[in-house]
């Protein structure tokens, strides 16, 4: 198949990646887990251990109020969320 078919044929493959991150909806807050090991390196960098009550580190509670500009940050740099 020539090079060009071959990237036809990629561009139009429906395969979706693998989510990095899992966000849960739990009432009162979300919950971000990390679902890669990229994924859990971004919240070390970007939220930390430290950042409020976190005790399910590294997955991170996040109020309501947060969760929309965060998901829009993730989506915008590239990250898969579910």
């Amino acid at each position: 198949m020539p090079k060009a078919a071959q990237k036809i044929q990629q561009v139009g493959s429906t395969q979706k990646a693998a989510p990095d991150f899992l966000i849960e909806n739990h009432g009162s807050v979300f919950l971000l887990r990390p679902l890669t090991e990229a994924a859990r390196m971004w919240i070390d960098e970007h939220i930390g251990a430290d950042n409020g009550f976190q005790p399910m580190y590294p997955t991170v509670l996040i109020e309501h109020g947060y969760i929309s500009a965060i998901i829009r940050g993730l989506i915008e740099e590239g990250w898969a969320c579910r």
